[in-house]
């Protein structure tokens, strides 16, 4: 790590050696094997091992049924799809979340229409979703932002008063709770991500869950090209090989491969979240003593966060904000991250859909001052000191 700042005053930087990534995904023995022993098995695509994930996820997160695909994106995507929405629909969902949720809802021919956050947990204001609901509202897309649910059971009533689906992006909150019911229990539809940097990892790939027996069925259809029994099913011993494609599909199906570190990941999730909280909580303690010139992630009570992030906000009125701080720990060989830019003020999606600056101030302002730092469960304690001693060194000197 760095030894402090120069003589001149600036950081002293770390060689590429001692870097700290944003993240680094938590890969352990148990899991080197159970990949080997896929690739050992002779069945490589989409198979047993798919189907055992997905009984092992629903049972994890308290769902009736889960279905493995390709992408946290394909998850949201075929839930769209299986709940009907379409050209002329209109999607209510959060700027302030990755591009995907919008882009998802464009590919289906419906509209994205988006909600401002609450200036406390960042989470999609159910507030702002009654403002934004039109004839032309067929889905609620709420996003659980850093691992913290959303107010999925205030969304939740709001949806059932006029009669529109909700599907949770859940792709941060893997573990998150409200009350006693586990995020992926409580939504019509919940698409989690298995992406490198999540919580457990596939390296690519995502699971919908649900109570819908229906919408369930049609999704595993839609995965596989609309064919209506994959290819498990014709292949192997017994099997046969006719088939017929029900309807329009696509290829978004997971593979064994990928199934197999997914269970393997799953075993740990509790211990893997366990340590995440611990960093959090470091985290939070030591950063409390920068007083007003931070504000700290808030964990609203009856709450449990996955802490996916650790998104640390600068105050508003600092002479050098989060850009400066990205700049100087990098210098000091310590990755964050930005999450996210919002939506509406990226090129294509802003110009497309009309949006400008301006139209989501919460979402907009909380953009310009956080910062994402690195929270992952293989991070040693020396790690965390590292990060602490760097942003308490470093935040006093941009107050203006």
């Amino acid at each position: 790590m760095g030894s402090g700042p120069t003589a001149a005053g600036e950081p002293e930087a770390a060689s590429e050696r001692s870097y700290l990534p944003f993240h680094r995904p938590s890969i352990e023995e148990e899991d080197l094997a159970a990949v080997r022993r896929a690739l050992e098995s002779g069945w490589l695509t989409h198979g047993p091992l798919c189907r055992e994930f997905e009984s092992a996820f629903a049972a994890h997160v308290g769902a009736d049924r889960a279905v493995s695909l390709s992408s946290g994106t394909a998850a949201l995507h075929l839930a769209l799809v299986a709940s009907g929405v379409g050209p002329g629909d209109e999607v209510i969902t959060t700027p302030l979340t990755f591009c995907a949720c919008a882009q998802v809802i464009e590919h289906v021919g419906a509209r994205p229409v988006f909600a401002d956050i609450d200036s406390v947990t960042m989470q999609i204001d159910p507030a702002q979703i009654e403002r934004r609901l039109s004839p032309r509202t067929k889905a609620i897309m709420a996003v659980d932002y850093g691992g913290h649910p959303c107010r999925i059971e205030e969304i939740m009533k709001i949806a059932r008063d006029h009669g529109i689906a909700v599907i949770e992006d859940a792709a941060h909150s893997l573990g998150a709770a409200v009350g006693d019911r586990v995020v992926g229990s409580i939504a019509d539809v919940t698409a989690f991500s298995f992406y490198a940097t999540k919580n457990i990892t596939t390296g690519e790939g995502g699971m919908i869950t649900t109570a819908n027996e229906e919408l369930a069925d049609r999704v595993e259809r839609l995965r596989l090209h609309g064919i209506e029994r994959d290819a498990w099913r014709r292949y192997r011993q017994g099997g046969s090989w006719s088939y017929d494609v029900a309807e329009l599909g696509f290829k978004m199906n997971m593979t064994d491969i990928q199934a197999a570190l997914g269970l393997s990941q799953l075993r740990r999730e509790d211990a893997i979240r366990s340590r995440r909280a611990a960093i959090a909580a470091r985290y939070t303690d030591a950063f409390a003593l920068l007083g007003d010139l931070v504000e700290l992630p808030v964990v609203e009570e009856g709450v449990r966060s996955a802490w996916h992030l650790y998104p640390l906000r600068m105050a508003g009125g600092a002479r050098h904000g989060r850009d400066q701080l990205f700049k100087d720990l990098e210098h000091l060989g310590i990755g964050s991250s930005v999450h996210f830019t919002p939506i509406h003020l990226t090129s294509y999606l802003g110009t497309r859909l009309g949006y400008r600056r301006g139209d989501y101030p919460m979402s907009e302002d909380t953009y310009s001052r956080v910062l994402s730092l690195p929270i992952f469960a293989a991070m040693s304690d020396a790690d965390v000191a590292r990060v602490i001693d760097a942003v308490t060194r470093l935040v006093p000197g941009y107050a203006g």
